[in-house]
């Protein structure tokens, strides 16, 4: 209990993933609202359901089977719109488990190499520099490889983020080799015994085969050092991209074999459901999720509360 005139508690991180998600219009916890118009769980109800499921960018095949599940055992039965929500929300837990997993960090290998792909303006640099903090708070020695060479911004914000920190930055000129600027890093890493090493990459369309065959050459010449390396490949997602991020997947993991996932800007949609519909078509790990642009604002992926926060279960 707080006295009179004291300031009210900064909200928590779920707090901040819930209000992003039901404030955009549009979005699943309002639009089940909509959906409860009738009292029972019948047929309509569950096809303005599979709508709303939809809309929140779940797909047409999830949707459809999300909104049967809800129906099993409970069609033409009376249910409140609370408990609507806590049924949908197991369901949905059901699906997401499949994508919870951590950025499991194996010190047994210094460095512990991370290579970081996406699309533009997902906030990849910056989903770099929060991980390099998360990193040395816990008391790792951490380097990043500013290989962004072709934006002269992204070399001098991860050189912000490593002074932040106190990571270490290896960069070069705008322009020059990023799978040269790769390889001078890991070797960087490996003389002064960094425990982990943060790869940034230029933003490439997943549809630029040329960009894409430039990410295959940084995986092979990082191999030309250390034959194991990448021990991780992380791809950033947008949320507010929708279904786009499935093709995004599909194209990178061609490219590089994908480990795991990040997903940022779940506060500027109304479309959280993609997060679904990746952890049900590919069961990646999804390794952080963000809803803001502070360190703190990007937290490990929590399934359940997920679920509760996309739904707006109680």
């Amino acid at each position: 209990m707080r006295t009179f005139g004291e300031p009210p508690p900064p909200p928590t991180f779920f707090e901040r993933l819930k209000s992003g998600l039901a404030r955009n219009t549009g979005s699943l916890g309002q639009s089940l609202t909509a959906v409860f118009t009738h009292k029972k769980l019948d047929a309509e109800t569950l096809e303005s359901l599979e709508e709303a499921l939809i809309g929140a960018d779940m797909g047409a095949a999830l949707a459809a089977r999300i909104a049967a599940n809800v129906g099993k055992g409970r069609y033409d039965e009376e249910i409140s719109e609370n408990e609507l929500r806590g049924v949908l929300a197991e369901e949905i837990l059901r699906v997401l488990k499949r994508a919870e997993g951590s950025m499991n960090i194996n010190l047994e290998t210094k460095p512990f190499v991370v290579l970081v792909a996406g699309v533009n303006g997902t906030g990849k640099t910056t989903t770099i520099g929060k991980i390099a903090k998360r990193l040395t708070d816990g008391g790792l020695k951490v380097v990043m490889a500013a290989g962004d060479t072709f934006r002269a911004a992204a070399i001098e914000q991860l050189q912000v983020w490593g002074a932040r920190t106190g990571a270490e930055v290896v960069a070069r000129a705008a322009g020059a080799d990023a799978a040269g600027l790769a390889f001078d890093a890991l070797e960087r890493a490996q003389a002064i015994g960094a425990d982990v090493l943060l790869i940034d990459t230029a933003g490439r369309l997943q549809n630029k085969a040329g960009l894409m065959a430039e990410l295959e050459k940084i995986v092979r010449v990082l191999k030309k050092k250390d034959a194991t390396a990448p021990h991780a490949s992380v791809l950033v997602l947008d949320a507010t991209t929708g279904q786009n991020a499935i093709s995004q997947v599909e194209a990178f993991k061609q490219a590089v074999p994908l480990t795991g996932l990040i997903m940022t800007k779940l506060d500027g949609t109304a479309k959280g459901g993609i997060l679904v519909a990746l952890a049900d078509k590919f069961a990646l790990p999804v390794h952080y999720i963000g809803v803001g642009e502070s360190a703190e604002d990007m937290q490990p992926f929590v399934a359940a509360s997920f679920a509760k926060a996309l739904t707006g279960a109680a």
